[in-house]
């Protein structure tokens, strides 16, 4: 910001970064709005990259960090900016490009919300408010700048960013901002999907999962989303998916409160689980064996859907490889259960097999089974796997008596060796 001003230029810290000082919390990134053009920013600061074809933004990267620089953008009645090669819209009202530019005044009326249209001027240490943000913070308010319906025309995303502030902040929703929130979630098929992959992580990796997705569920927004686990959910066989989401989001948000890893790939494991098992379930029926069923449907499901959520191919590999162990750790006898622990999946497998356990969607023992055999040394574990995990407790010795009313599966007898038969010349071996 100093380095723009001393070049001549207004510079402003604005949105999230001034809302969440005023809240007492520390900003997750920092915006700066100017009144110089992204070549112009370009040009003062070589470690900047322009991106965005919808508005003209700049990057400037510190090390791993990113600050954002957007230019004053020109307000939508301003006839002087209008030029069609700089903004263009579709029939529903919703903003393809616009890359008009104008002043502060202006560019208040393009933000979303009044609690993030607050600039800060180093110029003075004060903060700029045209829209009563502040008072709407101080109120826990949450409401939309200008006429609500066409605003979530111009772009849909603000239905998904309604939700995410309000569950994020615990702001109530301004009535009129509220209103369109339902009869507009279909707006949300225009959006490009690879856009939607952004927001459904803002919503559910930002340590709010389990309100946004309650939210998203009133206002009939996670159908759009994800509308084959939206279907399943109000099912009659939907009680363990619903259970499973709710266990999930709410360990989910426990883990970012603790400052703990999660994963895109856990989260769309446990959205999709649902609809992969049930379609897994009917191919078995057909003839396909589990481990098969499992990949099938899981391919299947994943295709359709990319036409709402475009996720990853990065992310939906070792989902499916975490789906399908969760078949592989069913088996506890044999050398073949030990390998399963040298797996570079197997702890996100077996916390979602915890996970899954917790809500009745697989055997407590099998869980069971997996937290005590990692716990054991190499003799135990050798000794567990012989006798299917009867004697899988952390601590307790290889030749340990399992607990009294126990059953024991006989071991296994050993293998007779056969010998190797000796090959007839010619045979092609080699």
């Amino acid at each position: 910001m100093y380095r723009l001003r001393d070049a001549g230029y207004q510079a402003f810290l604005v949105g999230g970064g001034v809302r969440d000082l005023l809240l007492g919390r520390e900003p997750k990134d920092f915006d700066i709005a100017t009144d110089a053009h992204p070549e112009d920013v370009r040009r003062l600061f070589r470690n900047c990259r322009l991106i965005g074809r919808r508005f003209r933004l700049a990057h400037v990267y510190f090390g791993r960090d990113i600050v954002e620089v957007a230019t004053f953008r020109a307000s939508e009645d301003d006839a002087d900016a209008v030029d069609e090669s700089l903004v263009l819209k579709d029939e529903d009202g919703r903003i393809l490009r616009d890359n008009r530019y104008g002043t502060i005044g202006d560019d208040i009326w393009r933000r979303d919300f009044t609690a993030n249209a607050l600039y800060y001027n180093i110029a003075d240490f004060s903060i700029w408010d045209y829209s009563g943000g502040v008072d709407d913070i101080r109120a826990g308010i949450l409401r939309l700048i200008g006429e609500p319906d066409a605003r979530y025309r111009e772009d849909p995303v603000r239905l998904l960013r309604a939700v995410r502030f309000a569950a994020k902040l615990g702001f109530r929703i301004d009535p009129a901002t509220e209103a369109p929130l339902s009869h507009l979630a279909a707006t949300l098929e225009a959006v490009p999907p690879a856009r939607l992959f952004e927001e459904v992580l803002k919503l559910f990796l930002g340590g709010h999962a389990l309100p946004s997705y309650e939210l998203l569920r009133r206002y009939g927004q996670f159908r759009q989303l994800f509308p084959a686990v939206d279907a399943l959910l109000d099912s009659e066989a939907g009680e363990p998916c619903r259970a499973l989401l709710l266990e999930a989001f709410a360990n989910t948000d426990q883990r970012v409160a603790a400052d703990e890893p999660v994963t895109a790939v856990f989260l769309f494991s446990v959205l999709l689980w649902g609809p992969v098992r049930r379609r897994a379930a009917k191919l078995e029926e057909q003839g396909e064996s589990p481990v098969q069923a499992m990949l099938l449907a899981a391919d299947e499901v994943v295709d359709t859907q990319q036409r709402h959520v475009a996720i990853p191919r990065r992310i939906t590999t070792p989902m499916k490889e975490m789906m399908v162990m969760q078949l592989r750790l069913q088996k506890t006898r044999g050398r073949r259960v030990l390998g399963m622990l040298g797996h570079p999946r197997f702890r996100a497998a077996y916390d979602f097999l915890l996970l899954r356990s917790l809500v009745g969607d697989a055997e407590p023992e099998l869980a069971e089974f997996w937290t005590g055999l990692q716990a054991m040394d190499a003799d135990a574990r050798s000794a567990a796997v012989e006798t299917g995990g009867r004697r899988a407790r952390a601590g307790e010795p290889a030749g340990a008596q399992p607990d009294a009313g126990a059953s024991v599966e006989p071991a296994s007898k050993p293998r007779r060796r056969r010998r190797p038969r000796r090959r007839k010349p010619g045979s092609g071996a080699g």
